[in-house]
């Protein structure tokens, strides 16, 4: 079996993924949630908790792989601007402690979910459930977009950019 952690990065809310898996078919959710940072922390105290909290799922899980969703601008740039920060950051903590990193685009993630890219956030967490036989869809929404992540991994096999550290 192996192990992936999919991350949704976000500066409030990061959230998390893991599966172990030997393809599509044989997979098992062992855990999701999110790090939350406190709104009133000032903005480098919440980019140590997101690195602080990468870095204890790492430890914790051991994953042999990681996957993170790449960002999608959309009107607000200084938000953007925030949450590329808290990316890097994650990042960082992934490549550090794991080596292993792949990156998808929301794109990607749409069409291998449901095979549609434009299908909404909604319809992706319902095949997240669906794919793992869960009888609800994971809560917050943070956790389910993560284990999106994590399955598109999971069914591209790693077929994107990635980048390891020895």
């Amino acid at each position: 079996m192996n192990r992936v952690i999919g991350f949704d990065p976000g500066l409030a809310i990061v959230g998390y993924g893991v599966l172990d898996f030997e393809d599509f078919n044989r997979k098992k959710v062992v855990d999701y949630g999110v790090i939350n940072t406190p709104k009133n922390e000032s903005f480098p105290v919440r980019l140590a908790l997101i690195y602080k909290g990468v870095t204890e799922l790492i430890e914790k899980y051991q994953p042999d792989e990681i996957a993170a969703e790449e960002l999608f601008f959309n009107t607000n740039i200084t938000t953007g601007i925030n949450v590329a920060h808290a990316r890097g950051v994650l990042l960082l903590a992934a490549i550090h402690h794991c080596g292993k990193l792949y990156e998808y685009t929301p794109l990607q993630i749409k069409q291998a979910m449901t095979g549609y890219g434009r299908a909404d956030k909604k319809q992706i967490q319902e095949m997240v459930k669906i794919y793992l036989g869960l009888t609800a869809i994971p809560r917050p929404d943070d956790a389910a977009d993560a284990l999106a992540v994590a399955l598109t991994h999971v069914q591209t096999g790693g077929l994107t950019d990635k980048f390891y550290i020895q």
